[in-house]
């Protein structure tokens, strides 16, 4: 059997430690990879492919959300599968939506990671026990990209910048971490105010915590 190649992508060390361990005493699947935050994650992505990419939905710099949406338009073949401690409705329909193939809950057992992984290789969408009861709707019909969602009014890339900017990031930093001129940056937090009708710097941070932006 091909090994099935796997992408962590979380923001704690030891977590990563412990899943890797997990995964790769499974016969069949190996991590060969590891990010500690978003853009680290698509970087990695343009060097070296996997099958599938498991990843938080709170990361720095970018959050998990934005990086799989980057990751079903760049890597469409890549797999994704959401391990997350958030395990409220809002959360994990954001997650589905953005084209993962599963979720499973940070509270769950190795198991229920491993016996994710399986059915995802073989084609399947997998939400486990405990995420199921967070919805209401179909769940796995959003899994296949068939929910309807209300729609961000944020691009891929103002979503990027509004969450630096919650991290506290100032304007020459986020140009440094998104290679980018200060000037763009500067053009999206103004696309970014107006969009969300919100004037003052202290109300977009408001926002950004409000919709989980901010770790």
């Amino acid at each position: 059997m091909t090994v099935y190649k796997i992408v962590l992508a979380d923001d704690h060390a030891m977590l990563r430690e412990g899943i890797k361990k997990i995964i790769n005493g499974s016969k069949g699947m190996e991590v060969v990879g590891e990010a500690s935050n978003g853009l680290m994650l698509l970087k990695l992505l343009k060097h070296s492919i996997p099958d599938m990419v498991i990843l938080d939905v709170s990361m720095p710099k970018l959050r998990g959300i934005e990086a799989a949406q980057e990751i079903r338009k760049q890597f469409p073949e890549v797999a994704v599968l959401f391990l997350s401690m958030h395990k409220s409705p809002e959360y994990l329909q954001k997650a589905l939506a953005s084209g993962a193939r599963g979720y499973v809950a940070k509270d769950d057992t190795g198991s229920e990671l491993i016996r994710a992984i399986k059915t995802i290789r073989c084609g399947g969408s997998y939400l486990s026990p405990m995420m199921m009861k967070e919805l209401t709707d179909d769940p796995l019909g959003i899994c296949r990209g068939q929910g309807r969602l209300a729609e961000d009014p944020l691009t891929t890339r103002e979503r990027e910048v509004l969450q630096l900017i919650a991290d506290g990031k100032t304007s020459k930093e986020i140009a440094q971490l998104l290679f980018i001129s200060i000037h763009t940056v500067n053009n999206h937090r103004k696309n970014i105010k107006h969009k969300l009708a919100i004037r003052k710097n202290t109300d977009l941070v408001k926002y950004a915590l409000k919709h989980g932006y901010a770790l």
